[in-house]
């Protein structure tokens, strides 16, 4: 599903306009980026979480040379499902007749 069709479901779904539908999408997007930006949580309750993970720095190599390189620290952002959404991904989905 694109964005575009995600939007298009919101606003389906709500009754609303598809440029209504954009912008709650988008301050949605924006309001879980600043957040993770300040290393934040977001908690949404059934569906997952978000959160920012702290990556030491560490050894790899070089999959094309086989040359040693340093991996940088870094924080990455972390999405853990939610007990409804892992249900409704495992549940077959009933076929319509």
């Amino acid at each position: 599903m694109s964005r575009d069709d995600l939007i298009k479901k919101i606003a389906e779904d709500a009754g609303i306009s598809q440029k209504t539908a954009g912008m709650a999408l988008k301050a949605m997007i924006e309001g879980i980026t600043e957040a993770l930006q300040k290393d934040e949580k977001v908690s949404l309750v059934g569906f997952g979480s978000f959160s920012v993970v702290h990556r030491k720095a560490r050894n790899g190599i070089n999959p094309k040379t086989q040359e040693p390189l340093k991996i940088a620290a870094r924080k990455v952002p972390v999405f853990k499902a939610g007990k409804n959404l892992k249900e409704a991904v495992m549940k077959p989905k009933k076929k319509k007749k």
